[in-house]
């Protein structure tokens, strides 16, 4: 059975703040794949992105270039990494290679600014995991980093305002962490992660409108941002616009595969307009992705009934 690790691990395992990885996750610059139970978990490959995310970041690339190897290492990664894999991964900041036995170097300098071992990875987090952990707490607010702007936070006030409202939203303070959005957009609009946030706070006090303003919102700024796109699907079907929720959720399916609810929800949408076939693709698929979750049973039921 693949090993999975929850946002706290991983914040143990490489010295990250819960904050920072959420961050990362919300603006789709690395983020787990698994979501069981309504919580979204780490595979070891993803493991390893986020080592490289890390890693890349601390030699002073900036943020488009780590997207860039962060594409291209997807690129190169077996998609069953293992633990036990003879991987090396190698980048001279431009491009990353993954070799079996031997390293890479930049063809000009010879000079590798991020190398690291599978199998070393692999001994770090089976020592940190056998460690106890310390009681959970709130993020404390992070010192300043070394992020390029374009990664929402040119204004520094603005990027500490949406951590802040992501700690009080996690503590169930709903009032303060839509205050906290709002103020971190008031100081930079271009933050897309804090509209598809408080997009989510507005549908769940009802207000589908609104929420589908900040969700479309955030995908002029974050095009590729699947959070917001699977959730402007649910509201625009709430809003009695299937077609176009249909349309939504079939661009989540097909630019984040991994994404198992855009499935789900997808899967039910077809099946009520008729699209039978279409229905049972998209729900086997969240069966594959996420069959021990609280809604597998009802993936299953209606699989059931379009099958008779």
């Amino acid at each position: 059975m693949t090993e999975l690790f929850s946002i706290r691990d991983v914040a143990r395992i490489f010295a990250l703040q819960e904050s920072r990885l959420r961050y990362w996750m919300q603006t789709g610059f690395v983020a787990p794949t698994v979501r069981k139970g309504g919580r979204f978990y780490y595979t070891f490959r993803d493991l390893v992105g986020v080592k490289a995310v890390r890693d890349l970041l601390a030699a002073g690339l900036t943020v488009p270039v780590v997207r860039k190897n962060l594409a291209s290492l997807r690129e190169v990664l077996p998609r069953d990494t293992h633990p036990a894999s003879r991987l090396r991964i190698c980048s001279d900041g431009e491009t990353v290679v993954a070799l079996a036995d031997d390293v890479a170097f930049e063809p000009r300098t010879r000079q590798v600014v991020m190398a690291f071992e599978v199998p070393g990875l692999a001994d770090q987090v089976a020592q940190v995991m056998a460690m106890p952990s310390a009681p959970a707490k709130p993020d404390a607010v992070p010192a300043s980093i070394d992020d390029d702007p374009t990664d929402a936070n040119t204004d520094l006030t603005s990027y500490r305002c949406f951590l802040e409202a992501c700690t009080a939203e996690d503590r169930d303070d709903l009032e303060l962490a839509e205050h906290l959005y709002r103020q971190a957009l008031d100081l930079q609009p271009s933050l897309a992660a804090a509209q598809t946030n408080l997009g989510n706070l507005c549908y769940r006090r009802g207000d589908a409108a609104s929420a589908r303003t900040l969700y479309e919102q955030a995908l002029d700024h974050e095009p590729n941002q699947p959070e917001a796109r699977y959730n402007l699907g649910n509201v625009l079907d709430d809003l009695g616009e299937t077609e176009l929720a249909i349309a939504e959720l079939r661009r989540v399916t097909i630019a984040t595969p991994e994404f198992a609810d855009a499935h789900f929800n997808l899967g039910l949408l077809l099946a009520r307009v008729g699209g039978h076939g279409q229905a049972q693709r998209h729900l086997t698929r969240y069966l594959e992705l996420d069959g021990d979750s609280p809604w597998s049973s009802q993936a299953r039921e209606y699989l059931v009934s379009l099958a008779a």
